[in-house]
């Protein structure tokens, strides 16, 4: 015999088709370190995704595309880590979104760290003619859909009472509005008074909110206003689209 017995099993060993397995991501990096003391694993755009995620209302893959892919590549990892919080990491990949949502498991004691911050009636008013104009230019095949301050405070005012005699402080509610959904980045500026609507509004505002609102806003409890008729269409549009 010329060869050892390392040598006789070495090559009788099959060679691994290099086409045959899906290289997955090392989940320990012995340079994940970024700072003294780093005990974290993770490398540092899956970090930062998870802590824009944690931060923000949502993380977009047009705003972070860096973070999204790393998002994307350690998202079992993520969803793990989020729930050792009771958070649940929600990924839509058709919209490129990825937003959080606070667990609540009935029998179970849950620290809630994410509260409930219902938007005011005047931004959600907004958003659902923002929503509105979203869906009509996905169906008209437009890439993007955009809307104009003015709009947005012509469409407010249309729900105000008939009595209705501070214009002035009406306004500054639909600007205060429209400036919170633009640090919510639902809405983005592009140009002065000019916005562009994202994709997330129909997240925050899928078709049963839509049923919500109009039964709200048909509520003899609720505030003076009126129902207008996009609002109805809008949701028998939504139905329709889903039978």
């Amino acid at each position: 015999m010329t060869g050892t017995t390392q040598d006789m099993v070495a090559e009788a060993a099959p060679v691994p088709d290099a086409d045959a397995f899906v290289e997955e991501p090392a989940i320990v990096d012995d340079d994940a370190a970024l700072f003294a003391g780093d005990t974290g694993v993770l490398p540092y755009e899956a970090r930062r995704a998870l802590a824009l995620v944690l931060q923000r209302r949502y993380l977009s893959a047009a705003a972070h595309p860096a973070e999204w892919k790393a998002l994307l590549v350690h998202q079992n990892l993520l969803a793990s880590r989020c729930h050792d919080l009771f958070v649940e990491l929600v990924v839509d990949r058709d919209y490129e979104i990825a937003y959080k949502r606070q667990v609540r498991e009935a029998g179970l004691s849950i620290p809630v760290l994410l509260k409930d911050e219902p938007y005011k009636r005047v931004e959600t008013l907004l958003m659902l003619f923002a929503r509105n104009r979203f869906r009509q230019e996905q169906g008209a095949g437009e890439r993007a859909a955009h809307v104009d301050a003015e709009e947005l405070v012509d469409y407010a005012a249309g729900f105000l009472a008939a009595d209705e005699t501070n214009l002035a402080a009406r306004r500054r509610e639909v600007d205060n509005a429209i400036a919170t959904l633009v640090r919510e980045h639902v809405l983005d500026e592009v140009a002065e008074g000019r916005y562009r609507v994202q994709p997330v509004v129909e997240i925050l505002l899928p078709v049963e909110r839509l049923r919500e609102l109009t039964a709200w806003l048909r509520s003899p409890s609720a505030e003076p206003v009126e129902t207008t008729d996009d609002e109805v269409d809008a949701v028998d549009e939504d139905e329709e689209a889903r039978a």
